[in-house]
């Protein structure tokens, strides 16, 4: 009985362990993967980690996510344990004042954090960069220090210190002779839940961070978007690092005591510390630059990053990229302070832009590659003459489906196809409030963009008996891997990302209803503080030339405005690829935007939809 109860008992640790390392392993595994895919090998490689390394993005935002890690582990690890001995000798009740403050950051949910955060820089104009970072950091790593220190500091005797002094030390001495030796772990374990809170950080590094200073978090999170094993190259070194580092923390000082006694207390940790915080300052400080600088705001993976160089060697400028995920957040980040001259929004953002006065209008004089640019996506209703921005990629949103599962003939049901109970459980729904509308408004017979509130309710209606009946799963971007790899029957897709997953599996076919769908551009814009409005216009001039067009459509599987471009691409590279096009029938419409008033009534039933 007893070898049983053992017996279960070591199973069920092995399972545990397996289900909390095995993803880890996989990753690893897949890390050295010939191929792209998720679910078959195509042979051991180390592609992967070349790319890695031959990407400058992620050198760089490495560099700063181990610099703002280092500078913000010091400075909060002074400052709290000066904090904790401080908090150690105030009376009770302001004591009990001071904690309860100190446990605010560590309680309030990382996005209050950053959106305070965000607000308070722009509230007292401090431009978003590498000092914004390291402040952020500082600010929610420091209430960790003092949680580690101040209970060793409780552990010491009251009169420790007195005693030191009246042996002749000086108060300082008494600190660094006598206090930090007997509070050393608590400092250390301070230090280094600090230094892995920074390192990992990402939500409120979001909302602070600009200027083109990105750690590596926001970096991964704006390569996800679709399968880069790049992120598994380097998220597998990151792994053996930090196993290296628990293996000699662990297994050195067991069988080397003295040893590791003597290496702890040497003056080459010490120097070694030192030179660490020199390097980290040092660049910090060299992150300026004398030649004239455009900033680029973007969506994540919507460039070839080569083009960039070229630009900024052919104009003798630099640029400072940074990328967003939506719309939203492009403007949030955009009104609350960050300085941007160059955004490539969508339709119905430009839209609001333009409504707002944000923006400049183009000198056309200085882009005559717009000659290039396909007809049909000029002259659109939110901007009729094309004064205030520039077709960048266009598409529409369609059903990505495998062929091997669904009926052809079902096709024939348009949206209502999502409905069909033979599919039950088999579709991926894109977790968008307006495009989910869009497609029960389709179904529906109405415009997507309709202020009418008994249309919007049918619609309502419609995705709510389509949850009960069909079971979808509302995601995001990451139905692209998981199609690649054919997990779903059907998943609503933009286009681009169709053409991407079509390429990568053979099965799966491309489909737009009859019933319309959505028609969507992006494109670039010159905000109003443009102060490089010339070398702006050369940019945007640059970005629609045939060549760059062809190459960045070809890394981004979108369809580029630029015609020659996209005739070239859909020979050479998209051939049979049905997603790589745009549709602009009767029933298509572009996304209009939306006033107050209408979001709400959306926003409001999406909140419900999603809740069932």
């Amino acid at each position: 009985m007893k070898k049983q109860k053992r017996f279960k008992g070591s199973l069920g640790i092995v399972l545990t362990l397996i289900f909390l390392y095995m993803p880890l392993v996989v990753m690893a595994i897949f890390s050295f993967n010939d191929s792209k895919s998720l679910s078959s090998w195509s042979g051991f490689s180390i592609r992967w980690y070349q790319e890695l390394f031959n990407n400058q993005q992620m050198i760089d935002a490495i560099i700063v996510s181990v610099s703002i890690a280092i500078l913000s582990t010091a400075i909060s690890t002074v400052l709290g344990t000066i904090t904790a001995i401080g908090i150690s000798k105030s009376r009770p009740v302001l004591r009990k004042l001071i904690l309860q403050i100190n446990n605010l950051p560590i309680m309030n949910p990382d996005i209050v954090i950053g959106i305070s955060l965000m607000l308070l820089f722009s509230f007292i104009k401090i431009e978003k960069g590498y000092l914004t970072l390291l402040l952020a950091h500082i600010t929610f790593c420091t209430p960790f220090v003092i949680t580690n220190v101040l209970p060793k500091v409780r552990q010491l005797d009251v009169n420790l210190a007195d005693a030191a002094m009246d042996l002749g030390a000086t108060p300082f001495q008494a600190l660094t002779k006598v206090i930090l030796p007997q509070i050393k772990p608590g400092i250390i374990s301070g230090a280094l839940l600090a230094f892995t809170m920074s390192f990992d950080d990402f939500i409120i590094s979001y909302f602070v961070s600009g200027n083109g200073i990105e750690n590596i978090s926001i970096v991964i999170y704006n390569m996800s978007k679709r399968t880069n094993p790049s992120i598994y190259a380097l998220a597998t070194i990151i792994l053996v690092v930090v196993l290296l580092f628990v293996c000699i923390g662990t297994i050195v000082p067991k069988f080397c005591p003295k040893f590791t006694k003597k290496i702890v207390n040497s003056k080459v940790v010490k120097v070694a510390l030192a030179v660490c915080m020199i390097i980290a300052i040092g660049w910090s400080i060299s992150t300026g630059t004398s030649k004239r600088t455009l900033r680029v705001y973007n969506w994540g993976e919507y460039i070839d990053k080569t083009v960039l160089d070229e630009f900024e060697e052919e104009y003798d400028c630099q640029i400072i990229y940074e990328t967003f995920d939506s719309n939203e957040i492009m403007y949030t980040k955009y009104m609350s302070g960050n300085s941007y001259d160059i955004m490539v929004p969508s339709e119905y953002m430009i839209e609001r832009l333009i409504k707002e006065d944000q923006l400049q209008k183009i000198d056309k004089d200085l882009i005559p590659n717009i000659s290039n640019i396909n007809e049909g996506v000029l002259g659109q209703s939110f901007d009729p003459n094309n004064d205030y921005w520039v077709p960048y990629f266009c598409g529409n949103v369609g059903i990505l489906y495998d062929k091997t599962i669904v009926d052809a003939k079902d096709l024939e049901e348009g949206w209502d196809i999502l409905r069909n109970t033979k599919y039950k459980g088999q579709i991926y729904m894109y977790d968008s409030e307006r495009d989910s509308f869009m497609v029960a408004l389709k179904a529906l017979g109405y415009s997507m963009n309709t202020t009418d509130q008994q249309e919007i309710d049918a619609a309502y209606q419609w995705l709510i008996d389509q949850r009960a009946e069909m079971d979808p799963v509302y995601v995001g971007d990451e139905s692209i891997d998981t199609m690649i790899s054919g997990l779903k029957a059907m998943a609503i897709m933009y286009s681009g990302d169709a053409a991407a997953v079509m390429a990568e599996n053979e099965n799966m076919e491309f489909y737009m209803p009859d019933q319309g769908t959505n028609i969507w551009f992006d494109g670039f814009v010159i905000s109003k503080e443009c102060k490089q409005v010339e070398l702006a216009n050369q940019f945007i001039n640059f970005m629609i030339s045939d060549e760059i067009s062809y190459r960045n459509t070809v890394e981004v599987g979108y369809l580029t405005a630029n015609v020659n471009a996209a005739n070239q691409a859909s020979k050479e590279d998209f051939n049979g690829i049905s997603a790589y096009g745009i549709r602009t029938e009767d029933n298509d419409e572009i996304f209009a935007y939306q006033t107050n008033e209408v979001k709400e009534m959306y926003n409001s039933r999406w909140t419900k939809v999603k809740a069932k």
